[in-house]
């Protein structure tokens, strides 16, 4: 017994005979005790058929009508099941987001949520009522304090259900929808795909970013922010589905709900060596056959950087710590010698990090990181990306520098900073998901200046023309004029945005270019367990060059292991990496 925050998806609720039957799911929750809120989507595809009718009259309609025209559909679906669930006997109110006090912020189209005012909903559950929700749908404030529907984008249903449930302080959130839960991949790629019992939000943060689109990121972003016990369970049965963790306590109780601050964590790792391979072989089966070469010899690697790759040689980069630095030039010599290519290392480096909620997926928090580090003096050696971490390696001697002007930026307590951390052993899998990207464009710059406030600069200027980084690679190798390159992806349709965006400040650098990749896959391996296991990017490497796939790039980070490969071979390797990991076994 307890309050519940329950959510059905639009294929759910697609026709009467299924709003009868959610109707009685409810009614059954409702009579063994529970206190009940329903968030409910527009029926089927009603969303995409007001759509539609809109561009028929307007290819570009007013995004404030849009908003009017789209908050239908869900008002539409709340009236019929609360009209079903009162003739069961249950007690219902239907209301849209405006009534039950969901207070957006003014943009209309992909509005945040900013507070809900929970007076009236308490009532009426206090009351006996289940209340039944329009979910992506809010209401704020515009010019001269006129009330306004604003709608939250996609994912929003999911996103009004997990809020409500942060903010009523719920026993749990249930997602229902037209799949079992989480699988371990995409099942219409990879057909033996498994449900996942359980799953970290961090983890889900990381899939959800890579294109799993069982849970929109906002959604699970407000479940870590505020530690909300996340379901996802099919409509159709009754079986357990998967259950979201968070290890957050946060109350929900203060405005600025979807607006808390997005880097709620910086650590500094000191004692840091880099190690750089360049102009090794760009083939298939070279970065497994370093990796495991590392992990024999008890290695244990950190950061792994491949970036762009020139005529027909690459090079990897990647980080230990110093007391391993030796061991690992030992195992790289013999790797050199047997494949050519050239070895350098550096001593007496740190790693700066910044983490949080779906910090990549705001295009202007890695660049403010970056440009903290430039106004400090700092130049920035190597970098790592992922949706909840942002990593720098700089001079270990700059450490508490960069440490100091990046908390006062981003106004972090004492208990949010963690120097030296040690990783605490888990039972969490090495890899809990893989999942594939189609939907990347790669692209780099090349020749641009190695010096503080480059890079962030350039993420800038991005960040200014709304453009969201997937993943950020700098380049360890230098051209003969002393310049370096970054390698970038990003979603395929912002690629011409992105080269208008940087065509003013790269015109100032004399041979600065933008230059795009060939079409590519980013295949992803995630899973907590990651930073306490040796050999897991080695065991991918591995997995994916038994296929005879080569790859392009590599980006590592704390949870995910991303290996970037030509578009025709990401269906392959995702795969064989889902296989390698054995995630298909019941």
């Amino acid at each position: 017994m307890g309050l519940l925050v329950q959510k059905f998806g639009g294929t759910s609720v697609g026709t009467v005979d299924r709003i009868k039957s959610v109707a009685a799911k409810i009614a059954t929750s409702k009579e063994s005790g529970d206190e009940l809120v329903i968030v409910v989507s527009a029926m089927g595809k009603t969303t995409d058929e007001l759509s539609a009718l809109a561009k028929e009259i307007n290819m570009n309609p007013p995004k404030r009508e849009m908003d009017m025209l789209l908050a239908t559909g869900e008002q539409v679906t709340i009236a019929l099941l609360s009209i079903a669930l009162n003739k069961l006997g249950i007690p219902s109110v239907s209301m849209t987001g405006s009534q039950v006090g969901i207070i957006t912020e003014s943009s209309h189209g992909r509005a945040r949520i900013l507070e809900i005012r929970t007076e009236r909903i308490k009532t009426l559950i206090n009351q006996g009522y289940v209340v039944v929700v329009a979910g992506f749908q809010g209401t704020s404030l515009g010019s001269g304090g006129t009330a306004e529907i604003t709608t939250l984008g996609r994912g929003g249903s999911d996103t009004s259900a997990v809020a409500l449930a942060a903010a009523l302080n719920a026993s749990a959130c249930e997602i229902y929808t037209d799949v079992p839960g989480v699988l371990t991949s995409d099942p219409r790629n990879v057909p033996n795909a498994q449900l996942m019992s359980n799953i970290t939000c961090n983890e889900m943060l990381e899939l959800a970013s890579l294109g799993a689109a069982v849970l929109h990121p906002r959604a699970v972003e407000i479940a870590r922010n505020y530690g909300v016990k996340l379901l996802v369970r099919s409509s159709w049965d009754n079986l357990p589905g998967t259950v979201l963790t968070s290890q957050s306590n946060r109350s929900a109780n203060q405005k600025g709900l979807e607006h808390s601050r997005p880097v709620d964590g910086l650590e500094l790792m000191e004692d840091q060596s880099v190690i750089g391979l360049s102009h090794i072989p760009d083939q298939p089966g070279v970065a497994a056959n370093l990796f495991e070469k590392l992990s024999d010899g008890g290695v244990n690697v950190d950061l792994i950087i491949q970036a762009i790759r020139e005529e027909n040689s690459n090079d990897i980069t990647f980080t230990v710590g110093n007391d391993q630095c030796e061991k690992a030039k030992k195992q790289c010599d013999y790797f050199i010698k047997s494949l050519g290519g050239n070895l350098t290392s550096q001593n007496n480096m740190a790693k700066l990090s910044i983490s949080g909620a779906g910090i990549m997926g705001r295009p202007g928090i890695a660049a403010t990181f970056f440009e903290t580090l430039a106004k400090s003096g700092i130049n920035i050696r190597l970098i790592a990306t992922s949706e909840v971490k942002v990593s720098c390696v700089i001079d270990a001697e700059l450490g508490k520098k960069a440490l100091r002007a990046v908390s006062e930026c981003f106004e972090l307590s004492d208990k949010q900073i963690n120097v030296n951390p040690i990783n605490k052993s888990n039972d969490e899998p090495e890899v809990r998901g893989v999942a594939l990207d189609l939907d990347q464009a790669q692209v780099s710059v090349t020749k641009v200046p190695d010096q503080p406030g480059t890079t962030a600069a350039i993420c800038s200027a991005l960040a200014d023309g709304g453009i969201t980084l997937d993943t950020i690679v700098q380049s360890e190798r230098k051209q003969k004029d002393g310049s370096k390159d970054l390698s970038f992806t990003l979603k395929k349709h912002d690629r011409y945005a992105a080269e208008n965006a940087l065509s003013p400040l790269l015109s100032k650098w004399l041979k600065a270019e933008f230059k795009e990749g060939p079409a590519i896959a980013r295949v992803s391996a995630v899973g907590a367990g990651m930073p306490n296991t040796v050999g897991t990017a080695g065991k991918m490497f591995r997995a994916i060059a038994k296929k005879g796939v080569n790859i392009e790039m590599i980006a590592t980070s704390e949870i995910r292991t991303t290996c970037v490969v030509k578009e025709a071979d990401g269906i392959k390797a995702l795969n064989a990496v889902h296989e390698f990991f054995k995630l298909g076994e019941k």
